[in-house]
């Protein structure tokens, strides 16, 4: 059987892997000149930075160590930050108030509550469980903020069920605590979370991708799933005996022939996020402060900022430190050019305090088409109708994008694994 796997990301790369181990082998095809997908990385002046960012947390013991046999890892406790209105607030923010001025507190104190008591079943919509769980003030003001920066959509328009335990919930003891004084404890839904030590994070699956059979440089443009052939942009035809494709619905729906007008439909209703990530070196250790931080002012528009350097020294060069920075928009929405992003996120970055302009010493932009699922409210009718389809096009979709749901690396592992 000829199995050909489209993507060498996490899940083609897990699924290429798992074949093999059951003696099956596979032809991965992938339309950049690397593997990795969004979890490989690019060098400039001996700066390593990932595509987007990565931390591991892995449940499963045996994913962790598969990863962690390659190069070793670095153990983190994730104690984040966040930027508000001058203030640095430890994460979660919502029991981490001290900082904040008197004023702003027993607002938000206030609000905590006094706010409307529902039933999780009574709650239609994202909006609703922000105000639900923190009150109005506090949702307004940091996570409706957050939402519109990182999803580019309102709140109201997102449904509920992609929380999980992702947004932290304190009760009145724990906010009151954590408006006195900074909490040492870490609420972090993922209490350590993991790094290579060299290579940058794709190097979780350098044993993974070992020997496998990956064709670099071959985008798919055209699939005929009844005589199962693909076709190349440069021209290539390959036949297919099974087809796992970890590319996001949207591209591989364009892809296929006479699609029904229900498919087309549910794949317009799509939503995600594009975004750029800015990667900034400095000629000094010493200006990353946090892992990582969130940023709740609007007018900077990056959402969160993440230190290659702090998750290991061996993505800098010895004496150096560096940032990188999310800047991520809906895809419906206008895409602001790189040069005023680029230009706004070293700006707001110096002007908050974070660096100083004449440490920079490399600064890089790049855009990534897709970077994150979001959760409309249709997304699981309009996904079911996708999957089932391709399913009956004997098609297997895997992955974040394939799948089309919130997972992370180690959830796209595993869902490369279970192809099998």
């Amino acid at each position: 059987m000829k199995v050909t796997i489209l993507g060498s990301g996490v899940a083609g790369i897990s699924a290429g892997y798992h074949l093999k181990q059951k003696g099956i082998n596979s032809s991965i095809y992938e339309k950049d000149s690397d593997w990795g997908g969004l979890c490989g990385n690019f060098t400039i002046d001996g700066f390593r930075f990932d595509r987007f960012v990565h931390l591991s947390f892995p449940d499963d013991k045996h994913v962790l160590q598969l990863f962690t046999n390659n190069t070793g890892m670095h153990e983190h406790i994730p104690f984040p930050s966040n930027y508000y209105k001058n203030h640095w607030l430890r994460h979660p923010a919502q029991n981490n108030l001290a900082p904040l001025p008197s004023e702003e507190k027993v607002k938000i104190i206030c609000d905590f509550i006094n706010r409307e008591k529902k039933n999780i079943t009574e709650i239609t919509n994202y909006e609703e469980w922000l105000k639900v769980q923190y009150g109005s003030y506090f949702a307004e003001k940091f996570p409706f903020v957050y939402t519109r920066k990182y999803w580019g959509v309102e709140a109201r328009e997102l449904e509920t069920k992609w929380i999980g335990v992702r947004m932290y919930t304190p009760d009145i003891k724990q906010v009151l605590e954590g408006s006195y004084e900074t909490q040492d404890e870490c609420f972090y839904f993922a209490k350590k979370m993991y790094y290579p030590k060299k290579g940058g994070f794709r190097s979780i699956l350098n044993s993974c991708r070992k020997d496998l059979d990956i064709n670099f440089n071959k985008e798919v443009v055209k699939i005929d799933p009844n005589q199962k052939k693909l076709i190349f942009s440069d021209g290539q035809i390959e036949i297919y005996d099974r087809l796992i494709s970890t590319l996001p619905l949207p591209e591989i729906i364009k892809m296929l022939p006479n699609v029904p007008d229900e498919v087309k439909e549910a794949t317009n209703n799509l939503r995600h996020t594009c975004g750029y990530q800015i990667s900034l070196g400095f000629n000094r250790p010493d200006v990353a402060k946090y892992l990582w931080f969130y940023i709740y002012d609007e007018d900077i528009l990056s959402a969160r900022v993440y230190s290659p350097s702090l998750k290991s020294s061996d993505n800098v060069p010895k004496g150096c430190s560096s940032l990188q920075a999310e800047v991520f928009f809906d895809n419906k929405a206008e895409i602001i050019s790189s040069e005023l992003v680029l230009k706004n996120t070293i700006d707001k970055l110096v002007q908050i305090g974070v660096f100083k302009k004449q440490d920079l010493i490399v600064q890089d932009i790049r855009f990534e088409p897709y970077a994150n699922v979001t959760f409309v409210h249709s997304i699981y009718q309009d996904r079911s109708i996708i999957l089932n389809y391709l399913n009956e096009l004997n098609i297997k979709s895997i992955g974040r994008f394939g799948k089309w749901e919130y997972a992370w690396s180690h959830q796209a592992f595993e869902d490369g694994k279970n192809t099998i």
